[in-house]
């Protein structure tokens, strides 16, 4: 396996589930292990192959911790220590908040698996609910699938913001970091050809962070069977986040890895025989798809 490649993971649960996890060695000297916290997901978020999958069942806090375990155990050796985790596998994790908050506190236990509370990272599609729990109670990282910059956009490719908009999530968030000064948030943002990578969408996105101590990472998307987006050419990718950084804001850029063996960021998991719906497309997308 090369230095930049993923290495896919299948746990088989006793209920014969299957769950994916990934590690993610990196040229810096920094493995990652990718775990999961649920067959499938409730979300149905419009790129994501798993979002598609509706949610089959939450795992139990042993299945989530053992998955870095094994991880651990298996290919350290290959990789060096496993350094960091995120729960960025199957599933919505605050959807699951009870033994997700219950593994990240094993993960980061003197007397468990001792990584640091910053090298653990937990993300959510914005169940501002639970964001609320999460920050009170863990001391954990905490990442946001932010991915557009209007409801409009939002309400289609993650239908989670129907019930949670952009004003109500952000908002939530600049009041609950003003009690952690230290904490930063992690906005990940699928880049989405002709859908969120406009010159207007990187100028409303610096406004809508405004306030909030964070990171924005640009994620290039991975393409899948049956899905209908197409991913933002690299060179745009890079123009986008020139604009964000010339505004003031810290920018990450993930471009694809492990695409080509279904590994990658929103490819997880095995559709079977019922998927959640494809939503309506808003008239002024309909040409970019």
């Amino acid at each position: 396996m090369e230095p930049e490649r993923m290495l896919q993971i299948l746990f088989s649960l006793e209920d014969a589930s299957v769950i994916e996890t990934v590690v993610i060695p990196s040229a810096r000297g920094r493995t990652t292990v990718c775990v999961s916290s649920q067959v499938g997901c409730a979300m149905n978020c419009q790129f994501c192959f798993t979002g598609r999958m509706g949610l089959r069942k939450h795992l139990s806090t042993a299945e989530i911790v053992e998955q870095a375990v094994f991880a651990r155990k298996l290919f350290s050796d290959e990789f060096g220590t496993i350094t960091n985790v995120v729960f960025m596998g199957m599933g919505e994790p605050l959807h699951n908040v009870d033994n997700v908050i219950k593994a990240s506190s094993i993960m980061v236990d003197e007397q468990g698996l001792q990584f640091s509370p910053r090298k653990v990272t937990v993300s959510t599609s914005g169940l501002v609910p639970e964001i609320k729990r999460f920050l009170n109670e863990s001391n954990c990282d905490l990442a946001v699938s932010l991915n557009a910059t209007t409801d409009e956009v939002r309400d289609w490719i993650m239908p989670i913001n129907r019930r949670y908009n952009l004003s109500t999530l952000l908002g939530t968030l600049r009041e609950e970091l003003r009690l952690r000064p230290k904490s930063i948030v992690l906005f990940e943002y699928v880049m989405l050809a002709g859908v969120n990578d406009s010159v207007d969408d990187a100028k409303r996105l610096t406004e809508l962070v405004r306030g909030i101590a964070c990171k924005i990472n640009l994620i290039s998307f991975n393409p899948h069977s049956g899905s209908q987006f197409k991913p933002t050419p690299d060179e745009k990718i890079i123009e986008f986040r020139n604009m964000l950084i010339q505004s003031g804001l810290t920018v990450m850029v993930r471009l694809s890895r492990g695409d080509d063996q279904m590994a990658a960021c929103g490819q997880l998991g095995a559709a079977g025989d019922y998927q959640l719906p494809l939503l309506r497309v808003p008239e002024k997308f309909q040409v970019a798809l």
